[in-house]
C-alpha cells in the first residue's frame, strides 16, 4: 500500500499482530523511508524507538483525527477515541495534511 502526501508517495506497510506492533520500529537504526500502518492501535509508545518520526491517527474511513510530527524516544500518545488506524510515517512527512482531511491511499 502507498500513500500520497503532497506530490511524494510513501511505501506503507500493513502491521496487526501483537508481536510485530511491539516491534515495528524499535532499534531501528537506518533512517526510515517508508511506514507503517497499525491496525486497531489507538495508543503509542516511542520508547526505544531511535529516530524521530511523524505519526498520524485516523478512523476508518482514513479520515484524519490526530497528527503528531516530529516525535523524538521516550513518547507517549495516550488513549484517542475513534482512532482506527495510526500511522508510523518517516520525518517530516506530514508537514502538507491537516486534520479533518482524508488520507489518499493507493493500493
Amino acid at each position: 500500500m502507498k500513500l500520497k502526501i503532497g506530490n511524494k508517495y510513501i511505501d506503507v506497510k500493513k502491521i496487526e499482530g501483537f508481536k510485530d506492533k511491539f516491534k515495528c520500529m524499535k532499534f531501528v537504526l537506518d533512517p526510515i523511508t517508508t511506514g507503517y500502518c497499525l491496525v486497531k492501535k489507538r495508543r503509542l509508545s516511542t520508547y526505544l524507538f531511535c529516530q524521530r518520526i511523524d505519526v498520524v491517527m485516523t478512523d476508518k474511513d482514513d479520515n484524519i483525527l490526530y497528527m503528531y510530527s516530529n516525535l523524538n524516544s521516550e513518547k507517549r500518545i495516550h488513549y484517542k477515541f475513534r482512532v482506527y488506524y495510526t500511522y508510523i510515517l518517516p520525518l517530516n512527512s506530514c508537514s502538507n495534511l491537516k486534520i479533518g482531511t482524508k488520507l489518499k491511499k493507493i493500493d
